[in-house]
């Protein structure tokens, strides 16, 4: 089982993050937040006053940037140049931007690059949006959550409301729905389900549920009761 590398792909709010953080607990494997290292780098762009339309610039920084993860609990820290920058790549700019930059294709090459260079070395539990696709292509188990375009605005809204972000449900409705226009019909690996993916819908699910699930799939795909 400590080698198992197990892909979880979707759309914006679905869930990801939060379902493989536990799925990764449950199983004893690493968590990577394929997300948050775009985030990161859209950040650092951002706070560079590099223009994301300039992709000789984007793609220098892409591959010079140092990003890293580390834990604090159960929480998980995102480090950017050695700095904590948790909270900054979650802002509603970085948001607005992360899948214009994700899109990029020198960005991309360089944190799959770096992406398959972690699974590489352990098992891990790793989400995004191309990971069952591009990334990890052979993971021996592929999950993908959906959940409806509502169900998924109001999560990602009552997450920014715990920060201190002030918007509303339909801001944050429309919002989505762009990012699943941009990422869903780039032209470079685009949000799609895998083939052999184990398809979730968690509209209506609790977070304990769906983790259960995904544990269950990974026991079963391997034979194993641990």
């Amino acid at each position: 089982m400590n080698r198992i590398r197990v892909a979880i792909d979707g759309p914006a709010g679905a869930g990801k993050s939060t379902v493989a953080k536990m799925v990764a607990k449950r199983l004893g494997l690493l968590y990577i937040d394929t997300g948050a290292m775009y985030r990161a780098v859209t950040w650092k762009a951002i706070a560079s006053g590099i223009p994301f339309s300039d992709e000789e610039q984007m793609v220098e920084l892409a591959s010079t940037i140092d990003i890293s993860f580390d834990s604090d609990d159960d929480r998980q820290i995102v480090r950017v140049d050695g700095a904590d920058v948790t909270q900054q790549i979650r802002s509603p700019e970085v948001t607005e931007h992360v899948s214009t930059v994700s899109a990029i294709p020198g960005v991309r090459s360089q944190l799959v690059k770096l992406q398959q260079k972690m699974a590489g070395r352990l098992g891990v539990v790793m989400d995004g949006r191309d990971i069952g696709t591009c990334v990890l292509p052979d993971a021996e188990v592929k999950i993908f959550l959906t959940a409806s375009l509502e169900e998924r605005a109001r999560r990602r809204l009552e997450e920014l409301l715990s920060k201190g972000v002030r918007t509303d449900l339909e801001e944050v409705m429309a919002s989505l729905a762009r990012r699943d226009e941009m990422d869903s019909t780039r032209d470079l690996a685009p949000l799609r389900k895998a083939e052999d993916a184990y398809s979730i819908d968690t509209t209506g699910l609790s977070v304990p549920e769906v983790v259960d699930r995904i544990v269950s799939i990974c026991r079963q795909r391997l034979g194993t009761n641990q």
